[in-house]
């Protein structure tokens, strides 16, 4: 990227677009790797609470996925912030300070996780897209990998929900209240 005579960063070509993506997505998950143990402690299902505690080390994983490719790129991460994951957690700390059923304060808390993986998901599938373009053949298999992960983590989110595994769901359980 490159600054403009304003100061603020521009995008110049594909290759700024990436490493903004990159920086997004790394920002992204460190902010997650703050919210995840305050998702975990909030959650009453136990297997909400495993769920949330998993993702906290794949998160962490997938930070030094980024840290491998931006390195690769010659580049640093950091410096940028990602305003959506901002957005994303303080509605989730909100929910976190509700009170209210605990069951249905896991379903709301199932709900905020999805919003994050959703947009997770979004994030990767373009940069991957984007290192596919610019020929990155090593950063578009490690942000595939990511992207897989953020695609189960989903999954396992919603069978979490509608009890998939698990004799009654959590949204079914608050339901009944």
């Amino acid at each position: 990227m490159t600054q403009s005579k304003s100061g603020s960063e521009s995008l110049d070509s594909m290759d700024d677009l990436f490493v903004e993506q990159l920086q997004d997505l790394y920002s992204a998950e460190t902010q997650l790797i703050e919210a995840l143990p305050m998702m975990a402690q909030a959650a009453t299902s136990s297997d909400l609470k495993q769920g949330f505690q998993a993702h906290l080390e794949q998160t962490r994983t997938q930070k030094q996925r980024l840290e491998r490719i931006l390195s690769g790129l010659g580049k640093t991460p950091g410096g940028h912030t990602c305003k959506a994951m901002e957005g994303l957690i303080k509605e989730g700390n909100d929910l976190i300070k509700m009170k209210g059923d605990p069951t249905v304060k896991d379903a709301a808390l199932i709900a905020a996780a999805q919003r994050v993986e959703h947009y997770e998901i979004a994030g990767y599938g373009t940069a991957r897209t984007i290192a596919d373009h610019l020929g990155h053949g090593d950063a578009k298999s490690l942000l595939q990998e990511s992207l897989n992960e953020e695609g189960e983590t989903d999954k396992k989110l919603t069978a979490l929900a509608e009890g998939g595994m698990f004799k009654t769901g959590i949204n079914q359980k608050a339901m009944q209240n």
